[in-house]
């Protein structure tokens, strides 16, 4: 694990409570090294001085005894022998005990022979003041002074030297242990500065060292950010570090690496969203023919149209003709008055058929009729196509204006067999004189039946064809709307597809991946093109032009009424798309008998 595996809080806190201890240790040792060493030296101090004021106070009481002694050998008779006999005895035995303590005490080898020299010099000292004394005491006092003189004070200036000497010897010493004191708590002091010298060091060696592990992951973790704000996500991160730090750096590698990941997926989606661009393009060529096929059976529509005028037209001659054909009976019947009782059979089956072609005229009107509502609503259904239905517009108005001449027809056809009728109930009066042209009349009337059958069936096909032309306009009218709205709504959204992927592409372009994501990618963005399917291209039915219809249609047809004027385009809702882009598209529509093609989108 190691010192990487420790926490920052950790680390920060041990190496403070290392410092502390060390502080407090050097502290503590050099306060208890100061209190031993000035302990010691005041007891060192306190033994010198005790001694200094022994051998003081050793020398004071000799130098009295001496002064004694003197006095007692300079002395007449005993008087002063007498008083200062028990004084000088109590001295010298204050002395003895004053040199036992001496001696009694720690003493250093110059005080041992110092103290051996005034021993020496006392026990000559007490040998020459006991031989003085004897001399005295004998009488013989010229011997005791000479003694005294020549040997005793010599001996006892040395002696009293000598004390004087060991004083001084223990000042001496004294200076010496307050220096020696003084040194030492110098000394001491110097270690305790040594110490915290080392513990400043250490301080500065251990906050480097943490400001080192602590800018390192710091720095590395920076130049991840600056390397991912750069766009580069390839860096490889590695640590074995157990801190926060390493937690920090572990982090950000799973962000490297996430965000490695989203891009490397927004790159394939990317390269996806364009390839399904291109195929949305493939789409809308595909939805352009299918628009053309439309366009084809709108004109084939218009070509059916135009039989159903021709074939109106046919109706209506045929209409005339049978006009002219039932005119012509009438003047047969007028004729054939002179034989009208031949024929009273034969005129009562010209009444009933009379009557049953008045029945066929008012079916004939009430087709017409409903020929002109289906026209209105091709119309109206024109209106609301807008451009694109103008061409139908015209044809229904066409069809509407032949409707119409069809029902002023019939009702001239209904009014010319109720003319026919009352000149039949006037020939019945003069059967008597239309015997002879009986025959013709029968003829004429079979010939109008006919032609009144051929306008029949001219008006069923004209009626059937007229409403599949309805149907057929009104589901191409619903395929052409839905086509140029999904039209629309697919070139937005190609458009819009192809925007979003550049944009995409120029966001991603800055960022750079691994080896391994980059080919994730390409791997990922290998087209898969779906072959759309491709309608067979449709042949409408040929346009029937005037030329293939008979001579009498040709005759009969009439000229293009003028076309009316378009009612206002319905507006188509627009498509809702995410990128609200509405392309723009052109719409041409030729009128129905024109030779252009339509062009759409």
């Amino acid at each position: 694990m190691g010192l990487n595996g420790l926490k920052i809080a950790t680390k920060l806190w041990a190496f403070i409570v290392l410092v502390i201890a060390a502080i407090c240790a050097v502290a503590i040792v050099g306060l208890l090294r100061s209190a031993g060493i000035l302990a010691e030296g005041r007891a060192h101090q306190a033994q010198v001085e005790e001694l200094v004021q022994i051998s003081t106070e050793w020398n004071g009481l000799t130098m009295t005894n001496a002064a004694r002694n003197q006095a007692i050998m300079l002395a007449e008779g005993s008087a002063v022998n007498d008083s200062f006999k028990d004084p000088i005895t109590a001295t010298s035995a204050q002395i003895g005990e004053l040199q036992k303590k001496i001696e009694a005490m720690p003493l250093t080898e110059a005080d041992k022979a110092q103290m051996k020299k005034i021993g020496d010099l006392r026990k000559a000292v007490i040998d020459l003041r006991t031989k003085a004394r004897d001399a005295k005491t004998a009488g013989n006092a010229e011997e005791a002074l000479k003694i005294m003189n020549a040997q005793y004070l010599p001996t006892m200036a040395a002696y009293i030297g000598a004390q004087k000497e060991m004083v001084e010897l223990q000042k001496k010493q004294l200076n010496e242990v307050k220096e020696t004191t003084e040194r030492r708590r110098g000394a001491n002091s110097m270690g305790i500065m040594v110490g915290l010298s080392v513990i400043i060091a250490m301080i500065f060696a251990g906050t480097a060292w943490l400001v080192r592990s602590i800018r390192e992951p710091l720095t590395q973790a920076n130049d991840l950010a600056a390397r991912i704000a750069q766009g580069d996500l390839s860096s490889v991160i590695s640590t074995n570090r157990a801190d926060e730090f390493g937690t920090l750096l572990v982090s950000l590698r799973a962000m490297n690496e996430s965000l490695a990941s989203m891009v490397s997926q927004v790159r394939s989606s990317t390269d996806n969203i364009a390839i399904a661009s291109a195929e949305i393009a493939t789409g809308n060529n595909d939805l352009a023919q299918r628009t053309e096929q439309t366009s084809s059976n709108l004109q084939a529509t218009a070509s059916s149209m135009d039989g159903l005028t021709i074939t109106v037209q046919q109706s209506a001659d045929n209409a005339r003709q049978a006009s002219g054909l039932a005119a012509s009976a009438s003047s047969v019947a007028q004729r054939g008055g002179e034989v009208v009782t031949q024929v009273v059979s034969t005129m009562q089956e010209i009444d009933a058929s009379s009557k049953k072609i008045a029945d066929i005229i008012s079916v004939i009107d009430g087709i017409a009729f409903q020929t002109n509502i289906l026209a209105l609503n091709a119309a109206v259904e024109a209106a609301r196509a807008g451009e694109q239905g103008r061409g139908f517009a015209v044809v229904a108005s066409e069809v509407r204006s032949l409707a119409g001449r069809s029902a002023e027809a019939a009702k001239e056809i209904k009014g010319l067999i109720s003319t026919s009728v009352e000149k039949v109930e006037s020939g019945t009066k003069l059967v008597t004189d239309a015997g002879a042209t009986m025959q013709e009349i029968v003829q004429s009337v079979r010939r109008v039946a006919d032609v009144i059958g051929e306008i029949t069936a001219a008006a069923n096909e004209q009626s059937a064809g007229i409403a599949g032309v309805n149907q057929a306009i009104g589901n191409l009218d619903q395929m052409t709307q839905q086509n140029a709205a999904l039209v629309e709504e697919s070139a937005a959204a190609a458009e819009s597809l192809r925007e979003q992927a550049d944009r995409m592409k120029q966001a991603v372009a800055v960022f750079k991946l691994g080896a391994a994501s980059e080919r994730g990618v390409v791997l990922a963005a290998v087209p898969v093109r779906s072959q759309a399917s491709k309608a067979p291209p449709f042949k409408g039915p040929e346009r029937r032009s005037a030329a293939d219809a008979g001579p009498a249609a040709r005759a009969a047809s009439p000229k293009p009424a003028p076309a009316k004027a378009p009612a206002a385009k319905k507006p188509v809702p627009p498509v809702n798309t995410t990128a609200k882009v509405v392309p723009h598209t052109s719409t041409r529509v030729t009128p129905a008998g024109g030779d252009e093609d339509w062009e759409t989108f």
